[in-house]
């Protein structure tokens, strides 16, 4: 409602403005009705996208874990350059970000990361980034300056939180302690505090090292399989929605979804909606927003 009334009362000056520009031709005026517009189609925007995140997990909070491709340094590189990209998004939409779990690369980059992404609408936002994602560029680590091609996989699901009752048996579960390790698998903690938690009936694992704390850790790691447990049903009822749309193309999970390439041409493309952008910097800064809306008005086209 808070919304309607925003629309209703930017569409109102935006009237009162266009009637004293037309009456005295006051540039004035006329500067003041541009900018009326202006804030009238944001809010549209906004008011769209609202609408096109409607499905019930889209308003909840997410974790996003990114994963390195084959490829050594050079994909370890390119995963933390998409965590930059992912924080800084997260950043300018005011959203709070908690590292869960990370695990740095050898010489550069990260082997593993896994964010908590907390905002109004952050899964429904976020669900576009899931899959391959592929940079093109001459590579800072090699001394012959050739070209190369670098993979990393981006998986987001919605975080279940406290508020999602799962039955999770205790006989469900394993957890095994373990010590943190760096760079080079030197201990950060003198005592064992990582934690990796099992859910047997699925085999699906989740471990978290980075506080001090086993029992933080601990906490931590049952809130990502939390969530991943209520991802299962997600992914359940999607299919059964798929399944009505058998004769329209869908988007399997791990597919190639975006290139950015750097070199020899700047471009960043999302193979999914044919979006487009050469404002690499922009991108990687965490500009992604146009991607996002593009995919969601996709996904209500695939649906409907």
């Amino acid at each position: 409602m808070t919304r309607l009334i925003r629309l209703k009362g930017c569409h109102d000056d935006m009237l009162e403005w266009q009637e004293l520009a037309a009456e005295n031709e006051d540039p004035e005026a006329v500067e003041s009705l541009e900018a009326q517009m202006r804030e009238l189609e944001t809010l549209l925007d906004e008011t769209e996208l609202v609408m096109l995140l409607c499905a019930e997990e889209d308003n909840q909070d997410a974790i996003l874990e990114i994963h390195p491709g084959a490829g050594g340094t050079e994909s370890q590189d390119w995963a933390e350059m998409l965590l930059r990209m992912y924080t800084r998004w997260a950043l300018r939409r005011g959203y709070v970000t908690e590292e869960l779990d990370y695990l740095p690369g050898d010489e550069a980059g990260l082997k593993s990361v896994t964010l908590r992404i907390a905002g109004s609408h952050a899964y429904g936002f976020l669900r576009s980034e899931k899959g391959i994602h592929r940079l093109i560029r001459i590579s800072p680590f090699d001394a012959s300056g050739r070209r190369h091609t670098s993979f990393a996989s981006v998986d987001v699901i919605p975080d279940a939180g406290n508020d999602i009752k799962l039955d999770i048996k205790e006989s469900d579960i394993r957890v095994d302690i373990f010590r943190s390790s760096g760079p080079g698998g030197q201990g950060v903690n003198t005592t064992s505090s990582a934690v990796r938690v099992t859910h047997l009936p699925t085999g699906i694992s989740v471990q978290c090292q980075n506080e001090r704390s086993q029992h933080r850790n601990k906490d931590s790691a049952m809130r990502v399989l939390r969530a991943r447990l209520y991802n299962l049903e997600v992914q359940k009822r999607e299919a059964e929605q798929q399944a009505e749309y058998a004769g329209k193309d869908a988007i399997a999970f791990g597919s190639q979804i975006r290139t950015y390439t750097l070199q020899p041409y700047r471009l960043v493309k999302d193979h999914r909606t044919g979006t487009e952008s050469s404002d690499v910097d922009g991108v990687l800064d965490g500009q992604i927003d146009v991607f996002q809306h593009d995919y969601l008005l996709y996904r209500h086209e695939q649906q409907h």
